[in-house]
């Protein structure tokens, strides 16, 4: 899909001292920047140029390289004007862009770009963002996997699997007049068998991507009182909630995102869990609950001192939250905390102490534990997903689902739909099917420059 104008922006501009790009794409790419260059451009060759103004004057002097189409990051004619990093002078190259017939890039309309003229499918062009916002080196890998096609190729393989059993089905609709098995029933059969079997596959996998990018999403919970702000506070090493000894102090959720040793988590704080006649509070506990049906980890807070009643006070809220960690908060009031009669941790229970500091490096060492119990840590393969081609891909498993329900059924008219509404979820995921607003909302969370 070719574009009928260009587009410039400052690509990287990394301060005074270092080197700064400025990007050109589009059919007056070239012409724009041999006009800056006040030389011809030879493609795939780094040219050293004095960049001049209007009026012949020198913005600055740096390195011009020319991409022709289709061989280019956005399948159009690119240029890249490397200068020195200031941003004055970047600036100054963008305008002269401007003033020779481009116009300002919108945030991700280069990768936009790339996308449209089939350079990169859609999850690929999301991996760009990826791994510009990684914030270790396996979350970098793992984009950078999404980005070589990892994630893509395996959805394409499943798409092609399912287009399969759709032509199989349509065909069989046809002789409907047919027991199934004589047309290949088993056959269908087990191939939809299969394509569920690779979807739960490749779903875990993607939900190990989005963790790997979003970080773990854990949320505090407990009773009034247990400590649940405290905590939060000696996680975070701020004092970013309130502490007092009123009980129901916390109303309202508080987030905060840290990092334990390269493992990132968003921490959750909720009000505590009681039934109340307070309106506020009220709404505050409900929102605890929404919470904890997307949390990946539930962090229990009991006081220590009372650890049974306090275990059966949230028990229930917690038990469809996929991992879960008792905290025996306040450990430094027990008789004998500091000595032999210290209470000894287990398996599910941590004993510490979020104002004394008492078991935070063991607390440390467990959620580290736990995001490797997620999958999330030395996972050979793994690549980066987002929360939108997660919830694709379980889309596309409820269909799937059904789609074996109804060839029991030997309905085959509602298994065909079903089959066509899970290859449409796929697509969602690559670009081959998606609306314009998604591409819109997808791109514009972009840098510029990308």
């Amino acid at each position: 899909m070719a574009s009928t104008d260009t587009i410039a922006a400052i690509a990287t501009a990394p301060g005074a001292g270092g080197v700064g790009i400025v990007r050109l794409s589009g059919p007056r790419a070239r012409e724009i920047g041999e006009a800056i260059s006040a030389k011809p451009l030879t493609p795939r060759q780094a040219q050293y140029a004095r960049f001049v103004d209007a009026d012949g004057t020198t913005i600055d002097d740096g390195i011009a390289l020319l991409f022709q189409a289709p061989a280019s990051y956005t399948g159009e004619d690119v240029v890249e004007l490397q200068a020195h990093g200031s941003p004055a002078v970047l600036q100054q190259l963008v305008r002269r862009c401007l003033t020779l017939g481009a116009r300002d890039a919108r945030p991700g309309e280069f990768s936009e770009r790339a996308f449209l003229n089939g350079k990169l499918d859609l999850a690929q062009a999301e991996a760009v963002a990826d791994l510009i916002a990684a914030s270790d080196t396996r979350a970098a890998r793992a984009a950078r996997r999404a980005l070589d096609g990892a994630f893509s190729n395996r959805v394409e393989a499943l798409a092609a699997e399912l287009l399969r059993l759709r032509v199989h089905t349509e065909a069989a609709i046809d002789f409907a007049d047919e027991p199934l098995d004589t047309l290949g029933g088993t056959q269908l059969r087990t191939g939809l068998d299969h394509a569920i079997e690779s979807l739960a596959s490749l779903l875990t996998g993607a939900e190990r991507g989005q963790k790997l990018r979003d970080g773990l999403h854990a949320v505090i919970v407990g009773p009034p009182n247990a400590g649940k702000s405290s905590l939060l506070n000696a996680l975070a090493g701020s004092e970013r909630a309130i502490v007092t000894d009123i009980a129901g102090t916390t109303r309202d959720l508080l987030r905060e995102t840290i990092r334990i040793d390269g493992v990132e988590l968003t921490l959750v704080d909720t009000a505590g869990l009681r039934e109340t006649e307070d309106a506020i509070e009220r709404e505050g506990v409900r929102r605890a609950h929404a919470e904890l049906e997307r949390a990946d980890l539930a962090i229990a807070v009991l006081d220590a001192r009372q650890p049974e009643a306090d275990r059966a006070a949230v028990a229930a809220a917690i038990a469809g939250v996929p991992l879960q960690l008792w905290l025996h908060n306040k450990a430094d009031l027990l008789p004998g905390a500091e000595g032999e009669a210290a209470p000894a941790d287990t398996q599910d229970v941590l004993h510490v102490s979020a104002r004394t500091g008492i078991g935070l490096d063991r607390l440390h060492a467990r959620l580290r534990a736990i995001w490797a119990q997620g999958g999330s840590e030395n996972a050979e393969g793994a690549f980066t997903a987002r929360a939108r081609q997660v919830e694709a891909l379980r889309r596309a498993g409820d269909e799937l689902a059904m789609a074996r329900t109804a060839l029991a059924g030997e309905t085959l008219d509602l298994a065909a739909e079903s089959l066509r509404a899970a290859h449409d979820a796929l697509g969602e995921i690559t670009g081959r099917v998606v609306p314009d607003d998604l591409l819109g909302h997808i791109f514009s969370t972009f840098c510029i420059g990308k």
